[in-house]
């Protein structure tokens, strides 16, 4: 009888859950870990991960001479052939050790669960860089329509954090670059793409590379560039004055919200505008008024 299927909203824990109970008792689920020849086993185009670490690939294969590989790769059957769902890293760094033989666990996962399994492993367990991760939660969504608030389920982070790593693969393909390198952190990329001027983007990015910013040293960089405007734009047209009841309200939100806010208008109609100078600021404002805090 096949392995009953969890659900992948738990992340990786929950699908190694079906592990235990088939090598602690296969007579009972009719299947267990195999072992299985690597000239048997395919790898998984849609893996997320596209580079793996040369460095880090060898030392895993040196702990695998030494220990073998602990936790079984995961791999659906293709007739003869098995095609790896997770664990494509131990796969390559067992070859490198010298394995003819690996152990695995076949599971029944339909397509959809394959590309889950697969981005969850590579986001819990083996550091895509932003771009990959990004790329990889794009396509979970596009291929299986799924929403941010889905994806944050299944992923088990926030829904914000789900939009900010989409909202760098709208960065300029230089910046993306940075990124996929290392040069620049997800940090970098996030507080980058709340400006909306590329060339300013480009300029800023390659800044932080050459001056190695710190993502607060970029964040404080942002701000002061968006404080340079506030003079000018404010000189165009004197603010008009509130009404006491709407002035102590607008100081209350300021309070609240820990940031500028301004009312514009009378006790019955007129408008609120919140300020905010940085991502991470948007997210606290964001989780002040949802109430997610």
């Amino acid at each position: 009888m096949a392995p009953q299927k969890k659900g992948l909203g738990r992340g990786l824990d929950a699908l190694l859950d079906p592990y235990s109970a088939q090598v602690e008792e296969p007579e009972k689920t009719g299947a267990g870990v195999l072992t299985v020849n690597v000239r048997d086993i395919d790898t998984n185009a849609l893996q997320p991960r596209k580079q793996f670490e040369e460095t880090s690939l060898n030392e895993l294969a040196e702990s695998i001479r030494v220990h073998g590989i602990v936790q079984p790769l995961i791999v659906k059957q293709k007739g003869s052939r098995y095609m790896i769902i997770a664990g494509e890293r131990r796969f390559r760094a067992a070859r490198l050790a010298g394995l003819t033989e690996v152990p695995v666990l076949v599971t029944d996962y339909d397509e959809a669960q394959i590309h889950e399994v697969s981005l969850i492993e590579n986001i819990q367990r083996e550091n895509l860089n932003p771009i990959e991760e990004a790329a990889a939660i794009r396509f979970l969504m596009k291929q299986h329509d799924m929403t941010q608030e889905e994806v944050s389920a299944r992923l088990g982070k926030s829904r914000p954090a789900i939009a900010n790593s989409i909202r760098l693969l709208q960065l300029p393909e230089s910046v993306i670059e940075l990124l996929k390198s290392g040069e620049l952190s997800a940090g970098h990329g996030r507080a980058l793409a709340g400006l909306t001027d590329r060339a300013q983007i480009e300029q800023l990015a390659k800044e932080c590379v050459e001056k190695e910013y710190s993502v607060r040293t970029l964040e404080e960089k942002i701000k002061s560039l968006s404080e340079r405007k506030k003079p000018a734009l404010a000189a165009k047209k004197e603010k008009p004055r509130l009404p006491a009841e709407l002035a102590n309200l607008e100081e209350s939100f300021r309070e609240s919200l820990g940031t500028k806010v301004s009312l514009a208008g009378s006790n019955t109609r007129g408008k609120i505008t919140i300020e905010y100078f940085s991502r991470e600021d948007l997210e606290r404002v964001y989780e002040k008024i949802s109430g997610k805090e």
